[in-house]
């Protein structure tokens, strides 16, 4: 019997995909590199907005818009009710410079047209070391922050979908400074086609970390607040009915900064996703950008879908990259 001449342009349509795929990988890494320095990261909640799982930072946290696959409403309030099946996952950073930065999240549809998220963000620094006057070590300290976020989401029509998200913020900086204060996001989802969606979403609404020294300094101590920049964003995602492939984009103002976000995952067999991206590319600030790449597996037990996630960020001005691991769990 003679080969499949379909089968064949589809193994080739596939190729010439991963081929474009990398090629355009390395074109975003190498043109990262061209980015010069300055951030936003010394804005209150800089680790809060680092990402969320292995998928999402490997596709430069361009997520805003993208509906398939493992969803976080940690991009999007908006997504949860496109979200098939429930899902729970965890995920744990390997960072360098004592720095921590976890996740969890759990995510179900409510039928018909409706879902809800319920996540966790870890994050902080550990092993600092206390020295008095002299230069004496003291004691060894810690931060911890942390954000718990509920979203619910609601899809009035097929092609449109709104979500809500409530986050309470902890922040343990100090012995006896400590802040808990509440934020909100809101965003849209709109499918202009079978193929592209738009996105947008308004995040942080007055979220801000409020501190009161008194505790610690006594008449000398004051308090403070220590507002989160709003982030705006507007997404588009591409999803190809004849590849398995997503292309996504997006354009963020976070405070004074404007920035621009751009993502891909492959499907190159059945089950194995490669992804790459790149995050905060500069518009109007010397902000450095950050590239990624990743990987995962999937695979069928019994009823459940469990999935491996590998991402690598190429993070400027630190040692090494950060190594972010999820698993996912569809059931």
């Amino acid at each position: 019997m003679g080969k499949d001449p379909g089968g064949t342009m589809k193994t080739l349509s596939r190729i010439i995909i991963v081929i474009i795929f990398l090629s355009a990988s390395l074109s975003l890494i190498a043109f990262s590199q061209l980015q010069s320095s300055s951030s936003e990261s010394g804005l209150a909640g800089a680790p809060m907005r680092m990402g969320f799982g292995a998928r999402g930072m490997a596709m430069g946290n361009a997520m805003t818009a993208v509906i398939s696959g493992d969803l976080q409403a940690y991009y999007n309030p908006a997504v949860v009710p496109f979200e098939s099946e429930p899902t729970a996952a965890a995920t744990y950073g390997v960072l360098s410079l004592d720095r921590k930065l976890n996740f969890l999240s759990y995510t179900k549809n409510l039928k018909p047209d409706a879902g809800f998220s319920l996540s966790i963000i870890n994050a902080g620094v550990g092993n600092i070391d206390g020295r008095d006057n002299d230069g004496n070590h003291t004691a060894t300290y810690s931060t911890s922050e942390n954000a718990f976020l509920f979203s619910f989401g609601i899809k009035p029509a097929p092609n449109f979908a709104f979500g809500l998200t409530a986050k309470i913020l902890y922040y343990s900086l100090f012995e006896g400074i400590k802040s808990t204060t509440a934020g909100v996001d809101f965003g849209v989802i709109w499918m202009l086609s079978e193929e592209l969606t738009l996105g947008a979403v308004v995040q942080d609404i007055t979220a801000k970390y409020k501190w009161d020294t008194s505790q610690l300094y006594g008449q000398l101590g004051n308090s403070s607040s220590d507002y989160f920049p709003l982030r705006k964003r507007i997404g588009l995602s591409w999803m190809p009915k004849d590849y398995r492939v997503i292309v996504s984009g997006e354009f963020e103002s976070l405070g004074s900064a404007l920035v621009v976000r751009a993502g891909s995952e492959v499907e190159v067999y059945e089950g194995v996703h490669i992804r790459a991206g790149i995050d905060q590319i500069a518009v109007n600030t010397d902000v450095p950008a950050k590239p990624s790449l990743g990987i995962s597996l999937q695979t069928k037990v019994a009823n459940w879908t469990p999935s491996f996630q590998y991402a690598y960020i190429f993070e400027p001005y630190s040692p090494t990259g950060m190594h972010i691991l999820s698993l996912a769990l569809r059931f």
